[in-house]
């Protein structure tokens, strides 16, 4: 026997959704990207904000532009580097040896040995 406290056929959120009568919905604008593979992207944005230049497309993952003639190119993408390689942009070869130089005297002083 189910409990008596329940209102048989109601539950948190089964009532229908009713607009409020009180609310209002913010201004907004339609804008439309095209991508290299002629897919159309609508949005909705705010009506007081500037539209971004270049949109994502989510059917091919390119970047799609406001002009339907002219829609941006493929970005060039970053290969892939190493957390060496990033070092070695930011340091010159004086500076690594340096660096060195003062991590092995500080492991040396740890260890008791200079």
């Amino acid at each position: 026997m189910p409990n008596g406290n329940v209102i048989r056929g109601a539950r948190v959120g089964s009532a229908p959704m009713r607009p409020d009568e009180r609310h209002q919905p913010a201004p907004r604008q339609d804008v439309s990207y095209w991508c290299r593979n002629d897919h159309r992207v609508d949005i909705r944005i705010a009506a007081d904000v500037e539209p971004p230049t270049v949109w994502d497309c989510p059917r091919c993952g390119l970047p799609a532009g406001r002009d339907a003639q002219n829609p941006p190119g493929r970005v060039r993408a970053e290969p892939y580097k190493s957390h060496l390689a990033y070092v070695k942009e930011r340091r010159t070869a004086e500076e690594g040896e340096a660096l060195l130089a003062e991590a092995l005297a500080a492991l040396r002083r740890r260890r008791g040995g200079e």
